[in-house]
């Protein structure tokens, strides 16, 4: 069995380990600094934790020595530390990060690094640009590439019709920092809470807005090749509006840490969530103009006897099938790998990839 080190024992590491230690394939040595977070960690004999304080330099190496993999599933402020960790080390890297810089980096450590490097392995940045490049690549030549992505609750009941299912840190990064996006053919930034538009989908009237990091590395990757691609996070109606007053007029994308303070003391956590990804394509096929479009809703759901959100879920699946694609000699063994440079089909076939299994898909002429 591989020996696999996993930093991070919130949420999303702990549907991580569930998935890893039970599959017959891996030990999964986890290890955070919250002796909390680590006693909630499955109890199976493939789990060993430990308290570690990632900032130590030694103490990381140390615990990095002789495994397969490190997966990280620790705030994006942290990526640096441990992706520089992993190349000394010669372990092999991923993690679930949306946020741009941190990404830049990795890819400049990747350049002569002898393991693989696989950054943004979650939902989105992570399965939406799978399904994003799989779909466009049906495409003679390419208009537009719309990705959109959601984490809802099921019963939305406050006035920002929304609950914390993930990283608080993540989701104020996203609302704070520029967006990339490719638009009238140039690449650029845009900002984030802009572009807001609203569309239905099974009946449930929905909004979104340009959020940061959604789209990885699409933008290099389409660049020339689109005349508009774009990611924006889904939201219930009147989230943006909320969310712009406390950014911008209240000031607190300056405060984050007050920010987060008063997101996590004001707004429950729930497991009961769903999970949207609608990934809309046009271009030429055959002359024609067409338009291709997929949709997908994950459900919070029982699990080896547990409840587990969709978040968790979703998120988990993703980085576990890369690890997975990885080990099974379907990726890149060494350098920097993109979420697109992943087949759609093998993910889909991986018994990780499997939870995004619920598919619906309509193509149609534009």
């Amino acid at each position: 069995m591989k020996d696999l080190l996993l930093l991070g024992a919130g949420n999303i590491g702990e549907m991580i380990t569930e998935f890893l230690s039970t599959s017959g394939d891996y030990t999964v040595t986890v290890a955070d600094l919250c002796e909390e977070n680590l006693a909630r960690m499955p109890k199976h004999d493939t789990v060993t934790t430990m308290t570690l304080d990632v900032s130590d330099e030694a103490a990381l190496a140390a615990v990095m020595e002789g495994k397969y993999a490190v997966l990280t599933a620790l705030p994006y402020s942290i990526t640096p530390l441990i992706a520089k960790a992993a190349v000394k080390a010669k372990v092999h890297y991923f993690d679930l990060t949306e946020d741009v810089a941190c990404t830049r980096l990795v890819k400049e450590l990747a350049e002569g690094a002898q393991t693989a490097l696989i950054p943004q392995c979650g939902l989105a940045p992570g399965f939406i640009s799978i399904i994003a490049n799989d779909i466009a690549k049906g495409f003679d030549s390419l208009k537009t590439l719309h990705l959109r992505v959601g984490a809802l609750p099921q019963y939305p009941s406050n006035a920002l019709s929304y609950n914390l299912t993930w990283s608080t840190d993540g989701v104020i990064n996203e609302y704070c920092e520029p967006c990339e996006a490719v638009v009238d053919g140039k690449l650029t930034e845009v900002p984030a809470l802009s572009g807001l538009e609203t569309f239905g989908l099974d009946g449930i009237t929905y909004e979104a807005f340009n959020t940061s990091g959604g789209l990885g590395t699409l933008c290099e990757t389409y660049a020339g090749r689109v005349d508009n691609l774009n990611y924006r996070t889904i939201r219930y109606p009147g989230h943006c509006d909320a969310m712009k007053m406390l950014v911008h007029d209240l000031r607190l994308g300056e405060r984050r840490d007050v920010f987060k303070d008063v997101l996590e003391h004001a707004i429950p956590a729930t497991m009961q969530d769903v999970v949207l990804v609608f990934v809309t394509a046009s271009g030429k096929k055959d002359g024609r103009l067409m338009q291709e479009s997929y949709a997908n809703k994950t459900y919070a759901r029982e699990i080896n006897g547990k409840v587990w959100s969709a978040i968790q879920i979703t998120t988990a699946a993703g980085i576990c099938a890369m690890v997975d694609l990885l080990a099974d000699g379907k990726l890149p063994q060494k350098g920097f790998v993109r979420q697109e440079d992943v087949k759609l089909s093998d993910f889909l076939a991986n018994r990780f990839g499997k939870n995004y299994a619920q598919i619906k898909v309509d193509s149609r002429a534009a």
